[in-house]
């Protein structure tokens, strides 16, 4: 199974004021997302609306962005990468935008709730 985060979703679930440095978030849910994929031998891909400043790079997992930084940019991107994969169905994305889960399911592919995976993360 190839999981594909939706990233600011995923941080969102969480009211810890992560928006006061929106970059430790992202650095701190790449760090839960290598973990837990070492843990539970998961493919994942985290997208973000824009390149993270500084880059956060991972050997573990593919940390990507949407082309250009704009409103709902990562999950254009989410669909994107869907419809390039040669197999859709294979594919579990984590969010909880509703328009980006109704597209994911017209592709085929399933969907978990970013609040329930943040809780399985740290869980894990």
């Amino acid at each position: 199974m190839h999981w594909i985060v939706d990233g600011m979703n995923v941080i969102g679930t969480r009211p810890d004021q992560w928006w006061r440095d929106r970059h430790a978030a992202m650095v701190r849910l790449v760090d839960l997302l290598e973990r837990w994929s070492i843990a539970e031998n998961e493919d994942v891909t985290v997208v973000f609306e824009a390149p993270p400043r500084p880059p956060i790079r991972s050997t573990v997992i593919e940390v990507a962005h949407a082309p250009r930084a704009k409103a709902n940019s990562a999950d254009d991107e989410i669909v994107r990468r869907l419809k390039a994969s040669p197999n859709p169905g294979a594919t579990l994305v984590v969010t909880s935008d509703q328009w980006l889960t109704d597209q994911c399911h017209a592709l085929g592919a399933a969907v978990h709730a970013a609040h329930g995976f943040r809780e399985r993360l740290e869980q894990g």
